[in-house]
């Protein structure tokens, strides 16, 4: 094994010198993540005020609401610094805890997706036993696995990436990312492959499986039934369909771009596929949801209204002698 360096800081190199465009790209970022912490407060209050919502399907859209605050919150605010900075060093430490957060966002999208898609499954499939299957006790259930496991599984996983010796410090990223991390340990190409491997296995294909899994399933079951009861499953089962197209695009680009040589690579077209997975989902979720689901878009066109009204109500100032 080399000798290895372990530099307290790391250099996020795709950031490239856009010059002026600095300051409208920072506009434009800040617009995307005050659209996404909106948007996405909007979908959680409405859930919580509404009585009626208060069902799997609908709670589960919340969770999905509340991971992308949560990946958004951590990976924006460092963004907004790199692009207003000449220097794009990060320390040790908030490279790990950006990892942690970046990953366990992307993680929980998947077991969240999961849990979605067993609901729909059960919904359809056995619609006669739909309230005793997904019951509060199974709800709670299926969002402890969903939280728990991927926070258990990355930290141990990001146990075994601290302890790696790293031979250098720049990160071919415009954040850090745990496979560009890897690569620069002094450790062979074969041990390191492997474990990326198995990280790999665990994280993605595992739910991956089970969701292609549950709506192959739906698809089977559907096909049975008349054109009227597959309109329904449709319109119930299209936003997640959506929302799980989106992130597999999104995070599929992101992890071929990570084996790419990016000398061969656009950088502006490298910061967006890289960023798209953190970006994309957490602006398109409650768009799709709020459209698509006639519960979730009443209750938006009702508040909307309700302000309009409220608004035609306050007098002119001007008017009041």
């Amino acid at each position: 094994m080399e000798n290895s360096t372990n530099p307290f800081y790391l250099n996020l190199t795709l950031f490239m010198n856009i010059g002026h465009y600095r300051y409208p790209s920072f506009v434009f970022c800040l617009l995307l993540y005050s659209f996404i912490v909106s948007a996405n407060l909007v979908m959680i209050l409405i859930i919580i005020r509404e009585r009626t919502l208060h069902e799997p399907m609908y709670i589960f859209i919340a969770f999905l609401s509340v991971n992308s605050l949560y990946g958004s919150t951590g990976f924006f605010p460092r963004f907004f610094m790199d692009l207003l900075s000449d220097s794009h060093l990060i320390s040790r430490p908030a490279c790990f805890t950006q990892i942690y957060i970046i990953y366990t966002y992307a993680s929980y999208e998947l077991t969240i997706l999961s849990i979605m898609s067993y609901d729909r499954y059960v919904a359809v499939c056995h619609p006669l036993h739909y309230h005793r299957k997904m019951n509060s006790k199974t709800v709670y259930m299926l969002a402890f696995l969903a939280w728990v496991s991927p926070a258990c599984n990355l930290t141990i996983t990001l146990n075994m990436i601290v302890r790696l010796p790293l031979c250098g410090n720049n990160i071919e990223k415009v954040y850090c990312a745990s496979w560009n991390v890897v690569k620069l340990s002094c450790i062979t190409d074969a041990v390191v492959n492997r474990f990326a491997m198995l990280g790999a296995i665990t994280i993605a294909f595992l739910p991956f499986g089970f969701i292609l899994y549950t709506y192959l399933r739906i698809v089977v079951a559907c096909w049975k039934n008349s054109s009227e009861v597959r309109g329904k499953v449709l319109q119930s089962c299209l936003p997640h369909v959506i929302s799980f197209a989106i992130y597999s695009i999104t995070s599929f680009s992101d992890t071929a771009l990570s084996r790419e040589n990016l000398e061969n690579i656009n950088p502006f077209a490298a910061i967006i596929i890289s960023i798209e997975f953190v970006i994309i989902p957490p602006i398109l979720n409650p768009v799709v949801y709020g459209l698509k689901l006639p519960e979730i878009r009443r209750h938006i066109i009702k508040i909307l209204c309700c302000k309009a009204k409220t608004k035609r109500k306050i007098p002119d100032s001007s008017l009041i002698v």
